[in-house]
């Protein structure tokens, strides 16, 4: 399985994660040939090989009504003042979805600028359908954002993983004024995701990066198992800095197939909440969407008997999971913290026993299966149905699983 694990040590910019992938190999014409698809008119693309301190790397750049150059400053990707239009969702999906592009590339780009409008529309207080997307309306984020999805398919890209995000400090000047750095709209974007400060002056990560990565990332940490096939960087037009302005991908192949993913584990100890408050947090918390949750026993200070209530959650679902437990019990305060996680890969099977049909729930990893057993709702409806023990019917389906397995080797 091919995947790519972003390097975050400087930050991000949508133009920087384009060009690491065409430094890591991504051919520039093919993807030039899938950008002239999209009806934004006079647009060309170059990249060309820099050097940012004592390090080389690609730097990709949008030229669009002859020429006219529109640079992505890693550090001022807000920077307007050229007249770009600006450009609902809408507007942004239907080119996507005119221009004809591969299913994956068009499914991850519409993903990127769903997020990108959701986080939007969180700061400024408005529906997603309602937002203005201002910069990275304009055609240069655009191509960005398609470029990037573009260079993933030509290097066959299935997996996206990335190292925390590096947020910078100080301000940056932006289509709203002067803004704090990291952007609001980026702060709100890296939320459940893993960050650090290299101690950047302005923006280290930029709104279009952190949606790329947030979108795509499956985990924030150390490189997976991999073996390496190539290594890219992708440079940020300024030039200055304690830290080469850079991003770097390293591409290949991961060792161990076993999916890999990021989530979040959020706690809460609570002292003063009913088994029925409890169960009815749980309820919801489950309803929308989340990972797992469960209450643990404890004993508090003074002595109190009282629970831990602990959600996991895809990190894109934090805020919502947050919003529960506040609402749902009488906690003041939630802990937060990110976990990468190994699964096993999934499938169900069916097998016929004497009580119906039963579905049972498959795990390989590689290709070794590790573990099969029963969809336990299968067997409880099924022995409802027949008035024999749950257990009966659990202890049928596996045995007859087992032996169409032995038959089958």
């Amino acid at each position: 399985m091919a995947v790519a694990y972003f390097d975050c040590f400087a930050g991000a910019a949508g133009d920087m994660i384009v060009a690491s992938l065409l430094d890591a190999g991504a051919d520039l014409d093919a993807l030039r040939e899938e950008i002239a698809k999209l009806a934004l008119g006079d647009v060309h693309v170059e990249a060309d090989q820099v050097r940012r301190g004592s390090l080389a790397g690609m730097l990709f750049r949008v030229h669009e009504h002859h020429h006219h150059h529109h640079h992505h400053d890693h550090g001022h990707d807000h920077a307007d003042g050229h007249g770009h239009k600006h450009r609902h969702l809408g507007d942004i999906l239907k080119l996507i979805d005119d221009a004809a592009l591969a299913e994956r590339v068009a499914e991850r780009a519409r993903r990127i600028f769903r997020r990108l409008a959701e986080a939007e529309a969180k700061v400024h207080g408005t529906g997603i359908e309602e937002v203005h997307f201002h910069e990275v309306g304009a055609v240069d984020s655009i191509v960005d954002i398609v470029s990037a999805c573009v260079a993933m398919e030509l290097l066959g890209i299935e997996k996206v993983f990335s190292s925390p995000l590096a947020l910078g400090s100080g301000t940056i000047t932006c289509a709203h004024g002067e803004m704090p750095a990291p952007a609001p709209a980026t702060a709100q974007l890296v939320v459940g995701a893993a960050v650090h400060s290299p101690g950047i002056d302005g923006e280290a990560t930029t709104p279009t990066g952190a949606a790329i990565l947030t979108t795509l990332a499956e985990s924030y940490g150390p490189a997976p198992s991999m073996r390496v096939s190539a290594v890219g960087f992708g440079a940020g037009t300024r030039e200055t800095g304690a830290l080469p302005n850079l991003l770097r991908v390293f591409v290949g192949e991961l060792v161990d197939d076993a999916d890999l993913d990021s989530v979040v584990e959020l706690s809460a100890n609570l002292d003063d909440c009913s088994g029925e408050v409890l169960g009815a947090a749980i309820g919801r918390l489950l309803s929308a969407g989340c990972l797992d949750a469960w209450a643990s026993p404890v004993v508090m200070k003074k002595s109190r008997p009282g629970w831990v209530l602990s959600v996991l959650c895809e990190p894109a679902d934090v805020a919502e999971a947050e919003e529960i437990l506040f609402a749902e019990t009488t906690t003041f305060g939630i802990r937060r913290r990110c976990c990468r996680r190994a699964k096993l890969r999934r499938r169900h099977e069916t097998v016929e026993t004497p009580y119906g049909p039963v579905r049972m729930k498959l795990g390989r990893r590689g290709e070794r299966e590790i573990t099969a057993a029963p969809e336990f709702d299968d067997c409880r409806r099924a022995a409802e149905a027949h008035g024999v023990a749950v257990r009966e019917v659990l202890a049928e389906a596996e045995a007859l699983y087992r032996q169409a397995r032995a038959l089958g080797d």
